[in-house]
């Protein structure tokens, strides 16, 4: 199974002040070394309406990585160390949830 290919679903909640900009210029930055290691982003998603709970993030979206290690490759890469407060400064609260396709 390591060699499973993974999905990273990412809930972002941007701060009020200038949160959504930072995180274009994450996006920017990152976008390079995210294909470097394998991973793409597959779908992004801006929330309508929650018709049933309650879940209101302000951006949403799956990255697909060929397996757990080119994922967790980009926690260590140099390169991202150097954007990821970037991340950091502009959200309030996120969620990163580790999925598989369903068969």
């Amino acid at each position: 199974m390591s060699d499973e290919r993974i999905y990273m679903l990412n809930a972002l909640w941007f701060k009020k002040d200038g949160g959504a900009e930072t995180y274009q210029q994450y996006l920017k930055a990152a976008g390079p070394v995210v294909q470097k290691l394998g991973g793409r982003v597959v779908e992004r998603y801006t929330p309508d309406l929650a018709i049933i709970g309650d879940w209101d993030p302000d951006l949403f979206f799956l990255v697909e990585w060929p397996d757990m290690a080119a994922f967790e490759s980009l926690l260590t890469n140099e390169d991202y160390q150097q954007i990821r407060h970037l991340r950091e400064d502009a959200l309030d609260k996120s969620l990163l949830i580790r999925c598989r396709k369903a068969s």
